[in-house]
């Protein structure tokens, strides 16, 4: 009679694994020294993640924030197109004086007092006026994303409580379930264990998007 942790498809226990243990182990903290912007020596701690741990994660991957990004680069534009038209248009100078300014012996014109920012700096006021509209429409977009990932993902707890009772074989690349109600011993592609995991946390949709096999190919 098989144990409970007998792989279903080859019938041995030795290359079992709990799938958390798994996740876990593929996981990794990797520290190495780079140079910054300025040239600097730093110390820069990623993780590295394998694609075996990608395939059994519990939940998707979040949205990406490299749009963000643009976001960013669109407050600056903004910054930087408004300070130049401010400071090369003149734009918050007071008014002249009435009577023109006498200059080393000569008179300035009439249409030189007075006069108004050359138009190159009015249209750097336009450029910095769309780079902001720019820049809020990008942060509202990532904000609604991650916002509606939250609510994609809300149901995370009852995913994680399957996904804790599954159990990967690292000689047949499959998980079983072992005395979980309701689901039986057969063993399971990673695919099809992510959409039972996923589904049972309310977004099993988003494992047809995010493929289980796609992560053991990154």
């Amino acid at each position: 009679m098989s144990g409970t942790h007998d792989c279903p498809g080859c019938g041995r226990d030795d290359r079992v694994q709990a799938v958390p243990a798994v996740y876990l182990g593929g996981r990794d903290s990797v520290s190495g020294r780079e140079r910054d912007s300025d040239g600097d020596m730093r110390t820069v701690t990623r993780t590295v993640t394998t694609g075996l741990s990608k395939a059994l994660a519990p939940v998707p991957e979040p949205p990406g924030e490299a749009v963000g990004c643009f976001g960013y680069l669109a407050v600056l534009v903004a910054i930087g197109t408004f300070l130049g038209g401010a400071l090369g248009g003149k734009w918050f100078q007071d008014e002249p004086a009435d009577e023109p300014p006498e200059l080393s012996g000569w008179h300035m014109s009439p249409q030189e007092v007075g006069a108004e920012a050359p138009p190159a700096y009015e249209f750097l006021g336009w450029i910095s006026a769309f780079a902001l509209i720019a820049a809020v429409l990008v942060f509202t977009l990532v904000y609604r994303r991650k916002a509606r990932f939250a609510r994609q993902t809300r149901g995370r707890h009852r995913a994680e409580e399957l996904w804790s009772r599954g159990w990967y074989c690292h000689r047949c690349g499959t998980v079983h379930f072992a005395d979980v109600p309701g689901e039986d011993r057969r063993p399971l592609t990673l695919q099809q264990f992510r959409e039972r995991v996923w589904e049972h946390g309310g977004y099993g949709d988003l494992a047809t998007a995010q493929r289980a096999m796609a992560a053991l190919d990154d």
